[in-house]
């Protein structure tokens, strides 16, 4: 693949050829998806000459069950967002719709600490309704999200509509996120349970959730929670690190696996006849901080559950107790890789023009130790509750909907609460993110292979 042997295009004529570059690049991406996408056989032969839109060339290549490749050419910001680096206002967001007005609306989620959001005072449950003197709308509300910059309006949604609202304008700042940041010591009912809210699977943090569980084994807890409920995914490192941290000792030490890999048909002999057993499967690791050896654990899930996060349920169900509680989870039992151009060409001169792309193929399927698999609907909560998203309590309160419920599961005592009054008007949840690379993150990320090896 060198694209100076490219020829210029055709000035003239009915189907001109695309600019040289634009060829550069639909070679590169014929050559991948020929080679290491999981469904190679179903790529169709299309002349990459007369491609003019090179995305648009790589849509066509994909196969109809494959909701997740994708294509950039801005590689430098997705690699930074996978590692936690967001140019960001610091800000989790559920977007929606009510029923009956289709009005479009942002809810806080949650918000990072020491960012241009909680600095603001924003905080879960703030209502947005409008931004830059303008409604919201179905085509622009990412804005709330990719925007360096935003006005926007909000307050609290009650009973009685929006009240105590204000008016703020946020700039954005290139945050370090860690996904850690939300835990708690919960005491009820005779138990002593330790809470921890997991935002993204980020190997670079996986000493935070070292901190999180000495934090928990230094208060002698007696369960623990693993809030996932809007995690989107991210790399196998840090499922196989908090995995590892929580599963039953003997396993872990055994190091069992955690879940099997299928490759298509020309790696997955490839890997074999290699001998290559770390790019067939993730096992347990015990060489992590700290072995919590749980025989139960319980997880709070929703539909941004995706990815990393189904992972580790799924992989850590046939070695101990746990309980789901939420929502149904997104349903991604794919991982992929991020291919760039110096992963294959040797000069740097043949892709200097185009180092800035990057594709993100699907590469293989994954299977817990039981064969479980292909979970396109996601994994169905075994205690199905809603999150109250207009809550203004924090995450990791013991009033919380989600976590309220997930206590009274475990002790068997209910919690009393205020009553407050509800909120009567329907609406839906149509997207969520903290990032405009959110949907990507859905991507389970395999960082344990050397490109090198790829043939």
């Amino acid at each position: 693949m060198r694209c100076t042997d490219v020829p210029e295009p055709e000035p003239e004529g009915e189907n001109p050829k695309a600019p040289a570059l634009t060829i550069a690049v639909n070679e590169f991406i014929e050559f991948v998806m020929n080679d290491v996408y999981l469904w190679y056989l179903t790529v169709p032969v299309i002349d990459i000459n007369y491609e003019h839109d090179s995305k648009a060339y790589f849509e066509k290549l994909l196969n109809e069950e494959d909701k997740w490749s994708f294509i950039t050419d801005d590689v430098k910001k997705l690699e930074d967002s996978f590692e936690g680096i967001e140019t960001s206002y610091g800000w989790s967001l559920g977007f929606g719709t009510f029923s009956d007005t289709k009005t479009v609306f942002a809810v806080v989620e949650y918000v990072y600490p020491n960012t241009p959001a909680a600095n603001s005072g924003l905080k879960r449950g703030d209502f947005i309704f409008s931004m830059n003197g303008g409604d919201i709308t179905e085509t622009n509300y990412m804005d709330l999200l990719n925007s360096t910059s935003i006005t926007f309006s909000y307050g609290q949604y009650g009973e009685s509509g929006i009240t105590n609202t204000k008016t703020l304008n946020l700039n954005a700042l290139e945050l370090n996120l860690d996904p850690v940041q939300f835990t708690n010591v919960i005491e009820h009912g005779g138990h002593k349970m330790g809470y921890m809210f997991y935002a993204q699977f980020i190997g670079n943090y996986n000493s935070s959730i070292d901190a999180a569980l000495q934090y928990f084994i230094e208060n002698q807890v007696t369960d623990v929670v693993l809030d996932l409920r809007y995690n989107p995914g991210g790399t196998t490192d840090a499922a196989q690190h908090l995995c590892s941290s929580l599963a039953p000792v003997s396993d872990v030490t055994a190091k069992k696996t955690l879940v099997k890999f299928q490759w298509n048909d020309k790696y997955q002999k490839y890997w074999k006849e290699k001998n290559y057993p770390d790019q067939l499967g993730i096992t347990f690791v015990d060489n992590v901080a700290h072995k919590m050896g749980l025989s139960k654990l319980y997880v709070i899930t929703g539909s941004g559950t995706a990815s990393a996060s189904e992972l580790t349920i799924t992989g850590l169900k046939p070695y101990m107790d746990l309980t789901t509680v939420g929502d149904t989870t997104y349903g991604k039992y794919t991982a992929s890789i991020t291919l760039k151009p110096e992963d294959f060409y040797t000069n740097p001169s043949d892709y200097d023009d185009f180092d800035n792309w990057a594709i993100q193929p699907i590469i293989l399927k994954y299977a817990n130790s039981q064969g479980v698999t292909d979970f396109k609907d996601g994994f169905v909560p075994d205690i199905l509750a809603e999150d109250d998203v207009f809550s203004p309590l924090p995450l990791g309160d013991k009033n919380e909907a989600l976590l309220k419920r997930t206590i009274e599961e475990i002790t068997g005592v209910e919690i009393i609460a205020k009553k407050s009054a509800p909120i009567k008007r329907d609406f839906t949840i149509f997207d969520r993110g903290f990032s405009k690379f959110d949907a990507n993150k859905r991507e389970l990320i395999f960082d344990g292979i050397d490109k090198s090896m790829l043939k």
